[in-house]
């Protein structure tokens, strides 16, 4: 039964993410989402409350991955933090360019939705916070220079959302996770401070 389940709701993410991307979330419909995954709106319901949550269940699912990644780091040293977070490139990468008319919903949609506003905009809130109090350790634990926190973290936000945007839009550009890592490298040579000889 519990298969079953969470076979129906696969199959409702996975119709919702190709009509989200083929005709946006405006134009798909429920009934567009429940015909094309051959399930009845009761089972839809069931799993969702509306297309709006499902929605956002699906920015959920490809966030959690990035906190996965986060949070497999948390007892490691500060500069052991950044090289594990980079492990998770690939799959950000990787999944970002899969959905690109998905994540350009998000983003159209969060300009014209309140409540996908607020739900987009908090995990980068979520993520300057994080990176403000990793950066602070890292001084603190005498692993990088003296900097101030909080607007490293919103650099290292911004390079982060402008690579992956750049590859949405230029996926062919650059080979962009090795950008990403070369980029997170020289950002490390820059914080790291250097042992006296």
């Amino acid at each position: 039964m519990q298969q079953r389940s969470e076979e129906t709701r696969s199959k409702i993410i996975s119709s919702a993410i190709k009509l989200f991307s083929t005709r946006g979330y405006n134009t798909a419909s429920v009934d567009d989402i429940c015909k094309d995954a051959e399930i009845s709106k009761g089972a839809f319901y069931h799993h969702f409350e509306s297309k709006q949550a499902l929605f956002l269940a699906l920015l959920d699912g490809w966030l959690t991955t990035i906190d996965q990644g986060i949070e497999a780091s948390r007892e490691s040293s500060v500069p052991e933090t950044f090289f594990l977070i980079t492990q998770a490139f690939p799959y950000i990468f990787k999944t970002a360019n899969e959905g690109l008319p998905m994540f350009l919903e998000f983003w159209l949609q969060a300009s014209r939705d309140e409540k996908i506003w607020q739900a987009s905009i908090a995990p980068y809130r979520r993520y300057h916070k994080y990176f403000t109090s990793l950066i602070k350790r890292g001084v603190d634990e005498g692993s990088f220079v003296d900097v101030d926190p909080e607007l490293t973290a919103r650099m290292i936000v911004s390079m982060a959302m402008g690579l992956l945007l750049q590859s949405l839009l230029d996926p062919k550009g650059a080979k962009w996770e090795k950008t990403a890592r070369e980029i997170t490298t020289m950002m490390m040579d820059t914080l790291m401070k250097k042992s006296e000889a």
